[in-house]
């Protein structure tokens, strides 16, 4: 395996244009609708877009597909919002532009948004009238303590945490904690005890609440004021 390799995605790709991860064997979205997944986890999860103001930030463990991003950013302007959304995402093996375009392409609903940002897919940092989008790749329990960023809401969309343990351990929830606004929150899919107590354990106040599909539960965190 090639250095580039050992750093890529790895996919396999199940039901046309779902991808999977041959490194954590787990799909990046649910098999059952990704988008509806993403707005109950993500947006309903952290409260939006009723928390959207200009200058809002929103940061992500796991970009994957940047189907996150795009549902963000069309409930950002279906909201109309006048200012800017901040959006910084931490991934440690990225998509090619042209994998990322074959699983977009599995949600027409987002299709003119894709268009519009598929042009900029493998840089770093995108540059729009209403957003400024960041992307650290590499190992985020590295990179993260670093940032010197502070997240108004958090997407957790990593892994299964039974498949890719490190992104959910205890110092990398702390980090994220400490890189939280006060009154910020962050929403998972995945409702692990030992991802809530880890979010516990770091200052969130978690709560356990209803999951997507066949998921019955998932889980929301805040961070109170000092």
């Amino acid at each position: 395996m090639t250095s580039s390799e050992s750093h890529s995605a790895q996919l396999d790709w199940r039901a046309g244009d779902v991808p999977v991860s041959r490194r954590f064997d787990d799909p990046y979205f649910s098999l059952e609708d990704g988008l509806a997944e993403t707005r109950h986890v993500f947006l309903a999860g952290n409260g939006l877009p009723a928390r959207f103001r200009d200058g809002f930030h929103v940061a992500e463990l796991g970009f994957g597909t940047g189907l996150n991003l795009l549902t963000c950013l069309q409930a950002w302007r279906e909201s109309g919002q006048s200012g800017v959304l901040h959006y910084t995402s931490f991934e440690a093996f990225p998509m090619s532009a042209a994998e990322m375009r074959r699983a977009q392409a599995g949600f027409p609903e987002l299709g003119d948004l894709a268009g519009e940002l598929g042009p900029h897919w493998g840089e770093a940092r995108i540059v729009l009238p209403d957003l400024r989008f960041n992307l650290v790749t590499g190992d985020a329990r590295d990179s993260l303590p670093g940032w010197p960023g502070r997240a108004d809401a958090w997407f957790l969309d990593g892994f299964s945490p039974a498949k890719n343990p490190e992104l959910w351990e205890e110092t990398l929830l702390a980090e994220v904690f400490n890189h939280t606004e006060p009154d910020g929150t962050a929403a998972t899919y995945t409702a692990a005890g030992f991802v809530r107590r880890g979010l516990a354990a770091a200052g969130f106040e978690v709560v356990r609440v209803p999951g997507y599909g066949r998921k019955r539960h998932m889980t929301r965190a805040v961070k109170g004021r000092p």
